[in-house]
């Protein structure tokens, strides 16, 4: 069920995605709220960094791990402008996260329901509710405009 704030917090996850596009990243951007604010975020750097864990999820979990001060996540809610890739739905998990609001579905990788739903999988002992589509074609016009301009930059 969609909130009143999600849109405003899915904003703020594509003003990151907009980083990651400055610096010819995929544009993909996380916040994570705790009590109404943000604690954390995020965005793709997986090129410069030529780490496989800097996607913007792990980016936003690890600075809201240190400032909360716990590895457990579990009153907050993570917003990201793409639906979680394997990865990153395993360590939303792991984190506790209580709730995971995406806007572009993945239909390459996506586990928050499009190849399978790792989020709500009732045999893990935590499950994290899923918000999906949330300014969706906002997300995905951020991805289809990027990969446009990196074909045409190939040619």
């Amino acid at each position: 069920m969609i909130k009143v704030n999600d849109a405003f917090y899915m904003q703020l996850a594509i003003e990151q995605a907009e980083k990651a596009r400055e610096i010819d990243e995929v544009p993909i951007g996380a916040v994570i709220v705790y009590e109404d604010e943000v604690i954390a975020t995020g965005y793709n750097v997986r090129e410069h960094s030529q780490d496989t864990l800097s996607h913007a999820e792990l980016i936003a979990i690890q600075q809201a791990n240190q400032k909360i001060g716990s590895w457990r996540l579990e009153d907050c809610t993570l917003y990201v402008t793409l639906e979680p890739c394997p990865m990153c739905a395993g360590a939303i998990v792991q984190s506790r996260i209580k709730r995971v609001v995406f806007g572009a579905f993945d239909p390459k990788a996506g586990c928050a329901g499009t190849l399978m739903n790792l989020l709500e999988e009732e045999r893990f002992n935590h499950q994290a509710e899923v918000t999906a589509g949330v300014l969706e074609k906002e997300c995905s016009e951020l991805l289809t405009n990027f990969f446009k301009a990196l074909r045409k930059r190939k040619k």
